[in-house]
């Protein structure tokens, strides 16, 4: 097994189908990566569609844990997975048909160590003309709205800062994340966000601070889909609430391990 593909979902079977449909007409071959779906604790029928999918292509594995928190599913991919390559996906993303080949290529380069692509946005709507502005704006290597974890960095592989690499489309080798101790809480429900950490920049710090290579792909590129209630000022501000609470982990934690290692 090459390559192991790590969804994890809660409750939203649609978007899911959407996701695996895609995955189900890439250009890798499909006896060399598997689907790890694992679901969040689901009460729609996440775990039907999964079974539908598995019947023709047979390399979907299903796992149900109830657990709050996208970290609990990340690991739960982790630990089940059979490749040394782990590729993670949101359930909302449309994969390019060449992704998966892209990813494989990759990391042919053994000194990479993270892969990221574009992530396209797929409106529900058209998007009011504040959201286009900021999607127009240009940072050092091309388009990124984090709002909506949306970047388009060109047609060329290029290095680039691991903090760019977001959940949506983030594969990484195995060795890696368990060297950089896993995932911190992520993606709690709203009423148990004070529970959240940073996610998988805590992983993406750990790279760059160890100075390893990240690649961007412009093949290993998916699409993410933007509803339409992720389209207004009150969610951004959301948004940025909650990442204000990551920031405030990410801060006490590393002020926790300076204290420490200075006594």
């Amino acid at each position: 097994m090459k390559l192991s593909v790590i969804i994890p979902t809660r409750n939203r079977a649609n978007l899911l189908h959407m996701t695996l449909k895609s995955i189900a007409l890439q250009t890798f071959p499909i006896n060399e990566f598997e689907v790890i779906v694992v679901d969040n604790g689901s009460t729609d029928n996440t775990k039907q569609v999964v079974e539908n999918f598995n019947k023709d292509k047979k390399n979907i594995r299903y796992f149900y844990d109830p657990t709050p928190g996208l970290h609990v599913g990340r690991h739960r991919g982790l630990k089940e997975a059979n490749a040394e390559l782990l590729v993670y996906a949101d359930d909302d993303i449309e994969a390019f048909p060449d992704w998966l080949e892209a990813v494989w290529e990759s990391f042919q380069d053994n000194e990479v160590v993270l892969v990221g692509g574009k992530n396209l946005p797929k409106w529900e709507a058209e998007p009011p003309y504040w959201i286009y502005e900021m999607w127009m704006e240009i940072n050092n290597y091309g388009h990124s709205l984090g709002y909506l974890s949306i970047l388009d960095f060109g047609d060329e592989i290029i290095e680039i800062d691991p903090g760019y690499v977001w959940g949506c489309n983030f594969s990484i080798r195995k060795k890696t994340l368990l060297e950089a101790k896993g995932f911190h809480p992520d993606g709690f429900p709203q009423d148990m966000i004070k529970y959240r950490g940073d996610g998988e920049t805590s992983v993406t710090n750990y790279i760059q601070n160890k100075k390893y290579k990240t690649i961007y792909n412009p093949k290993a590129s998916v699409y993410h889909f933007v509803p339409k209630n992720r389209m207004t000022i009150d969610y951004f501000c959301k948004r940025a609430f909650n990442q204000g609470i990551s920031n405030s982990f990410s801060d006490i934690r590393k002020k926790l391990l300076n204290d420490k290692k200075n006594n």
